[in-house]
């Protein structure tokens, strides 16, 4: 039997077509299809600009240095996510403030940030210069409250929706909204693995012209316009090229279709192992609508865990541990945490099963039966 991938590309629309036309233009790094992909992405989430940029990570770092964030600044990050949403606070020679989990959907804990926020200012201490929250495994953080905290404190919120591509709020303030449009700036990866990809890339959104305006001056070397090479900050290489916008483009045009087949999956796995002793399901809130990038387990320990793994493994089905918090990677260790150790919890018991849109209901159903076996031996 052949492998099953975690989360693997679907190649089924333009690509060839859009890649062999952006080779055959002879515009390989700038060209038309950087525009047309922005202004499809633009379009698609309701954000007035969009900037394409190398990787979800250069997005990230781009925002922070358009936001103002220098050595010595703090910033606040989600302490469950994977380390690039933390990484380029430390390219700025920030401090990195974590902030724990809530259970209800795994992402930051909303309530701790206002009540972090509010302490400070009551006592005249220092605000973050940014807070970094991360739409975790394709579901929409809690960000209404959030939102108003940090506006009260005049403190700008960068979006991580790098797992999180076509997630919305069904509920509440932010119903109708999209992922990654409601803070100051939002960040999209595009790496192979993701809901589209553009064989690596990202893209950075925002209401803000200036802003936009200044991390695209940014993500080509800060040069200014003309013949000569002057350059008026210090800037990065972090555009995306126009062949892997060629690629990106045709990617997003099935983006729909990539979405109703992982929320599919996502549902299947919560209908087998919702009602299974040891086992629970992925959020799946009633105030949000997931993406189902990456669907998961919640297992009753490390233990269980670990032993549903091998199992898929010997099954040749490939299967992850969700991220470990960032307080227990070695470059964030001692980092101060608010709250408590939700994070800690979950990164013990969760795991990340196959979501590929090219999964099959056969391929599902063969990874459903060894987590069921693997689980009730472990319960045995």
């Amino acid at each position: 039997m052949a492998r099953i991938h975690l989360s693997e590309p679907a190649f089924r629309g333009n690509e060839d077509a859009y890649v062999r036309e952006a080779v055959a233009s002879s515009f390989v790094a700038g060209g038309p299809f950087l525009g047309r992909f922005e202004a499809a992405f633009a379009n698609r989430v309701d954000a007035p600009y969009a900037v394409a940029c190398a990787s979800g990570t250069a997005a990230i770092h781009l925002a922070l240095v358009a936001l103002g964030v220098r050595p010595g600044d703090e910033v606040w990050v989600s302490d469950l996510t994977f380390v690039a949403s933390a990484n380029p606070a430390r390219y700025c020679g920030a401090r990195v403030t974590l902030v724990d989990s809530e259970p209800e959907s795994w992402n930051l804990d909303p309530y701790v940030v206002a009540e972090e926020l509010d302490r400070r200012a009551a006592c005249g201490e220092a605000q973050p210069a940014a807070i970094v929250a991360v739409h975790l495994l394709g579901h929409p953080a809690r960000l209404d409250v959030l939102l108003v905290a940090a506006a009260e404190h005049g403190v700008p919120v960068v979006e991580d929706a790098a797992e999180s591509l076509g997630a919305t709020w069904t509920g509440g303030p932010l119903a109708g909204r999209e992922v990654g449009t409601v803070g100051t700036i939002g960040c999209f990866s595009f790496n192979g693995n993701k809901l589209v990809t553009s064989g690596g890339g990202g893209m950075l959104v925002t209401a803000n012209e200036a802003l936009a305006a200044h991390a695209r001056h940014l993500s080509t070397q800060a040069k200014l316009p003309g013949v000569g090479y002057a350059h008026d900050e210090i800037g990065f290489n972090y555009r995306l090229s126009n062949l892997s916008a060629a690629l990106g483009l045709a990617q997003f045009e099935q983006v729909d279709a990539f979405l109703a087949r992982r929320r599919e999956i996502a549902d299947r796995y919560d209908a087998a192992f919702s009602r299974v002793p040891g086992l629970a399901a992925a959020p799946d809130r009633p105030w949000a609508r997931r993406s189902g990038w990456l669907s998961s387990v919640v297992c009753a320990d490390p233990t269980v865990r670990e032993r549903i793994r091998l199992a898929l493994e010997a099954g040749d089905v490939e299967a992850r541990p969700v991220w470990a918090p960032l307080r227990h990677q070695a470059p964030y260790r001692g980092a101060p945490v608010l709250g408590g150790d939700v994070a800690v919890q979950l990164g013990d018991r969760v795991l990340n099963l196959p979501s590929s849109v090219t999964l099959t209901d056969e391929q599902q159903q063969r990874v459903i039966d060894v987590v069921l076996r693997a689980a009730s031996t472990a319960a045995a």
